[in-house]
């Protein structure tokens, strides 16, 4: 199976002595990773019913009928050593946390592999790789289109200090011009420490990947950001699922969880976090607050934009949930 004849962006599928490691996971068996659970893609058997009333959705409401507002900040002039992070929409988001600044899932350019599709709404995209300042740490929870932008990484390769991301999506990098020295790359329950206050925990996840039709070769994770200033736990993707559990008794002090909210449906309700869900993955992590991403960008489902919002608000009422606007600089 190869990718060789698809454009640079779709990456490289794992080979050589990094397809020997993957081989060693306990989460990879016959030929692709697993989930800790089966793990259906859809619901639905009528795939192709279910492909035609997705493609002919009524697009009422799907996006916005005007410019999402957003906060211009200037985030090169942040100083180092203020805790803040700034949400990008959908999952990209900076966070500056004992002096270190680190970058997850960015994506300004390109969610999808061709133009026209996953367009962004009006307005949020307002930021581009010349106003990131330089990035210690970027995280990518998972190879998917997304939540990996080609055109930015590339952009910001010589911003970016290291890269911290689950098995296999390291050959994407290295194809792309990283440097592997440069590359942090993750099993689940491993653990890194990078810097003498700074330790970083790959976590499970409930999901897949894949950039192409040849899927599950790379590892989807969570992660958690162990300082001695706060704990902060990176949801990614995924569905509920007992994980959720197991990681907050793992780590019972979790400050801040940034938690999937959009892009959800019941027809892939385990691969996608459902909102009935967002208050109990809360208490599950004992997370003492939570901030919402996966939403506010893409119309990548069939509910109305501002649904999670409407979750937001009524998660408030059971849990701490901190908001902010897209660009807005937002202390810890």
């Amino acid at each position: 199976m190869s990718m060789r004849f698809l454009p640079k962006s779709f990456g490289r599928l794992p080979q050589g002595a990094r397809l020997d490691k993957i081989k060693c996971s306990p989460n990879y068996r016959d030929g692709k990773f697993m989930n800790q659970h089966a793990t259906p893609r859809l619901i639905s058997k009528n795939k192709v019913a279910l492909l035609m009333k997705f493609m002919f959705r009524n697009s009422k409401d799907l996006r916005p009928d005007r410019e999402v507002q957003v906060v211009k900040s200037d985030l090169k002039s942040i100083d180092i050593q203020e805790n803040i992070l700034v949400w990008f929409g959908h999952s990209s988001y900076m966070i500056q946390i004992a002096g270190k600044r680190f970058l997850v899932d960015p994506v300004f350019y390109k969610a999808a592999p061709i133009s026209f599709a996953n367009r962004p709404f009006k307005g949020t995209d307002a930021f581009a790789a010349d106003d990131l300042p330089s990035i210690d740490f970027l995280i990518i929870t998972h190879d998917h289109w997304d939540h990996l932008d080609y055109k930015l990484v590339t952009m910001l390769k010589d911003k970016v200090g290291k890269v911290i991301c689950p098995l296999g999506v390291g050959e994407d990098f290295e194809y792309w011009g990283y440097d592997s020295d440069d590359i942090i790359e993750m099993d689940w329950n491993d653990d890194y420490t990078l810097c003498p206050d700074i330790v970083i925990h790959c976590l499970p996840a409930r999901h897949f990947s894949g950039r192409g039709l040849i899927q599950e070769k790379t590892l989807w994770a969570s992660f958690l950001i162990e300082t001695a200033l706060k704990n902060i736990f990176i949801g990614g993707d995924g569905g509920y699922d007992t994980h959720f559990a197991e990681i907050g008794k793992r780590f019972p002090n979790i400050d801040l969880a940034f938690l999937e909210n959009g892009q959800y449906n019941e027809n892939w309700k385990y691969i996608h976090l459902l909102p009935k869900y967002l208050v109990q993955v809360t208490k599950d992590l004992n997370a003492k607050a939570v901030f919402t991403v996966h939403h506010s960008k893409y119309a990548l489902s069939d509910h109305p934009w501002n649904e999670p919002l409407d979750n937001i608000k009524k998660a408030s009422k059971s849990i701490n949930v901190i908001t902010a606007q897209i660009g807005e600089i937002k202390e810890l």
